[in-house]
């Protein structure tokens, strides 16, 4: 097996399911970069069950590149696998296990570069950054990237590697989730009217964000390197009522915006603030005095949208072999190291098309090649003049 192979096997091994902690994986990851060398900083969560780990090969006097990588994983409950989730599999030229693809495969061809990136001085550092809760809203990098942005020394690149089939993707759209509580006034459906249907009334604040959506696709709006080339609105889950012979009282909601880098996803809740406060709020309390409608965020991160022109565009066609950039419809972390002045690239092994998915894999051609583009990143760096 391929230093990649191997260390994949090792890494699909870890249970780094989003719910669960990601120490064990991140542990394994510290001992082999300590056993090279290599200083490792851990960034833990407030309960110290998980942490991300950030490492620097060479100097840290100077901007360097920084690989990224994700180690949580989405779960396979319900899920019809073939193969076990949690042990690697080769089958026909493909490696089956979850986080194959999305987004271990990746990380283990880092891991398996740092030889190479240490077998001669390089030009400039090489930071390995492995983060939590990616897949649950972009949640634990954030505490890696107020790290980072402390330091003296701006890095010059971040290539993240989800999985693009190593195609240089240059932006994404950023993401809002919002829930919003509807509380009315139960009663007996015999005499609704003396109550406050909060499930009619949440279905009237719902009706409105269709209409906002309808109102993004507007022309001058859209942009056509995006599919969909609109900001997407959507209702995902939604509870609410006891009985039907019972005005509910209760309705809840979780809905989400899909936004165009160069939009705001928040001005959408905005929108849906003011229509609930001016319009639906209104005739709630003129029925009930106690009605109410609460919103809060459950999670957000910013889009991306790296200069095409840009040096950080120039580097990754130079690694990956292609200017053949483009967007993808999925989020990343890259909107959140740009946000703190790091130009950001996705760019990584495998399809999304086979992410999250039972029987999730990577093709050994793609780990192989995303090893060549990493082996060229160590060349680049090791003839650069420093």
């Amino acid at each position: 097996m391929s230093s990649s192979r191997a260390l994949l096997a090792d890494l699909i091994g870890f249970d780094t399911t989003s719910r669960e902690s990601n120490l064990q994986l991140i542990e394994f990851a510290r001992q082999y970069l300590e056993g090279f060398g290599v200083p490792c900083q851990l960034i833990f969560n407030a309960e110290r069950s998980k942490a991300n780990l950030f490492a620097t090969l060479g100097t840290d006097d100077r901007p360097g590149i920084v690989l990224s990588g994700h180690t949580d994983v989405v779960p396979v409950d319900g899920q019809a696998w073939t193969v076990p989730p949690f042990t690697l599999t080769e089958r026909d030229g493909k490696l089956y296990g979850r986080g194959a693809a999305d987004m271990k495969g990746y990380i283990a061809c880092v891991l398996a570069a740092v030889p190479s990136l240490l077998a001669a001085p390089l030009s400039m550092p090489v930071h390995i950054a492995l983060s939590y809760d990616e897949e649950v809203g972009c949640l634990g990098v954030r505490s890696l990237l107020t790290e980072l942005a402390t330091r003296p020394h701006t890095p010059l690149l971040c290539i993240i590697g989800e999985p693009t089939e190593l195609a240089p993707v240059l932006g994404h759209k950023g993401k809002l989730a919002m829930r919003c509580d509807v509380h009315g006034a139960a009663c007996h459906s015999a005499y609704a009217p003396q109550g406050v249907n909060a499930i009619e009334h949440a279905a009237q604040l719902i009706g409105e964000l269709g209409h906002i959506g309808a109102r993004l696709r507007a022309p001058a709006l859209q942009d056509s390197r995006f599919d969909p080339p609109f900001s997407t609105v959507q209702t995902g889950v939604i509870s609410g009522g006891k009985a039907l012979n019972i005005v509910p009282a209760h309705c809840r909601f979780d809905f989400e915006v899909r936004a165009l880098p160069a939009q705001d996803p928040r001005q959408v809740a905005e929108q849906l603030q003011r229509y609930a406060r001016d319009e639906v709020l209104p005739r709630m309390q003129a029925v009930n005095a106690d009605s109410a409608i609460h919103f809060s965020e459950l999670s957000a991160y910013p889009g991306l949208a790296t200069d095409r022109h840009s040096q950080a565009a120039q580097l990754i066609a130079r690694f990956c072999g292609s200017d053949a950039f483009s967007t993808v419809a999925f989020g990343t972390e890259g909107g959140l190291f740009d946000a703190i002045g790091i130009a950001t690239v996705v760019c990584g092994p495998g399809s999304m098309d086979q992410g999250h998915k039972p029987d999730e894999f990577v093709s050994v051609a793609q780990l192989n090649a995303c090893d060549a583009m990493l082996a060229r990143i160590a060349e680049y760096l090791h003839t650069r003049p420093s």
